[in-house]
């Protein structure tokens, strides 16, 4: 295995084993990356490609170094990420289908990854299906996806799967702490901060979770979820708290939104063709996209909460995700029964599954926090 490869894969033991038999045996036409985001899915994605552009190359350690740089000079690596919620049909019609068919600039392959294959509409995913059918003896392609349950099933099982683990809380926190400031105040030598130890344990494997939670939509979120609990324990509930989420989760989809059509009219100056009206359908599902990520962020966060009030409660305080509230959750826990937090938890799984159903987001919210009101004050 390739120096970089042995790095992309370090903490995925699973990914590690998959790849080694691959580059041994001779690479698949197609492979599907699989796991949550930021478990290096796209690193590994880079070191195989680099490794199956080195083989037969003129100079095999040129291609490998032009492979793995980021963005690629190399011209027979094609890197296709979504540029707004979704990938345009024409590009990828343009980009994999039609260009696969071109035989390589130089060497004797070409590899194609399409980055969060699961944003592809699925008229982009079955005019790919030919090309996974029948590619030629070129091309190799990578489809990465932190949701493949959102892929069709004939594009999954025209891919051979490599999996990627959530990465442990131990990892994550390293990670998160050498990422430096963060908020003004969080780097290399705040390792063992309380705030990146919570991050690294609610982020659920996804460094770029962590991330998101150290820095200020993610801490404002974790403030307006304590707020909203605090108010059903003591019974306050009545002053709709939990409107606030709402509108956090609405101002991180307008300003996604607003992201998203600025990107997207400069690329139209430089001449990719798009109307009026594909940028603005563009933006606002990216901006509706970041606004339900949000939300049900949020109501993930109620449930941790809850399920740590339930483990003090039950004495179990190691377990503990939020340990950078201690004193908060102690107080709160203080004469709680653990199953009535239990319930709580498993009441806001509910309601994430029933916003997925397309009810009413304000009455859901509504209905949930009075029902954890009678639950936990």
């Amino acid at each position: 295995m390739s120096a970089a490869l042995d790095t992309a894969t370090e903490h995925q033991a699973r990914a590690r084993v998959a790849l080694t038999a691959a580059l041994a045996a001779g690479p698949s036409h197609a492979y599907l990356f699989r796991g949550p985001r930021g478990a290096g899915k796209r690193a590994a994605a880079r070191a195989l490609a680099a490794e199956i552009l080195a083989t037969g190359a003129e100079d095999p350690d040129d291609a490998r170094r032009r492979a793995l740089l980021d963005p690629s000079p190399h011209p027979d690596l094609v890197w296709l990420a979504p540029r707004g919620a979704q990938h345009l049909v024409d590009e990828v019609r343009e980009r994999v289908i039609r260009a696969a068919a071109y035989r390589p600039f130089e060497g004797g392959k070409r590899v194609f990854v399409v980055e969060a294959a699961e944003a592809m509409r699925d008229e982009s995913q079955n005019a790919l299906l030919k090309t996974l059918e029948e590619p030629p003896e070129f091309v190799h392609l990578i489809l990465l996806s932190s949701e493949p349950e959102a892929l069709l099933e004939t594009i999954v099982s025209r891919c051979q799967p490599v999996d990627f683990a959530p990465l442990p809380p131990e990892i994550l926190e390293a990670a998160l702490a050498a990422d430096g400031p963060i908020s003004g105040d969080i780097g290399p030598e705040s390792a063992h901060r309380p705030e990146v130890g919570a991050a690294a344990r609610l982020a659920a494997g996804d460094l770029e979770r962590g991330r998101l939670l150290l820095g200020p939509r993610g801490v404002e979120l974790r403030v307006e979820v304590e707020r909203c609990l605090a108010a059903a324990i003591a019974g306050e509930v009545g002053a709709a708290p939990w409107r606030k989420l709402l509108v956090g989760a609405e101002a991180a989809g307008a300003d996604v939104e607003d992201a998203t059509r600025a990107a997207l009219e400069e690329e139209a100056k430089s001449g990719l063709k798009r109307t009026a009206r594909e940028i603005g359908e563009e933006s606002k599902r990216s901006g509706r996209r970041r606004r339900t990520e949000i939300l049900d962020l949020g109501l993930e966060l109620c449930a941790l909460w809850l399920r740590d009030l339930a483990a003090l409660a039950a004495g179990a305080e190691d377990v503990v995700f939020n340990r950078d509230r201690f004193d908060v959750l102690r107080s709160q826990a203080s004469g709680l029964e653990p199953g009535c937090a239990r319930a709580g938890a498993e009441a806001v799984q509910e309601t994430r599954r029933s916003l997925d159903l397309n009810v009413s987001e304000e009455l859901a919210l509504e209905a949930l926090f009075f029902r954890l009101e009678r639950l936990l004050s």
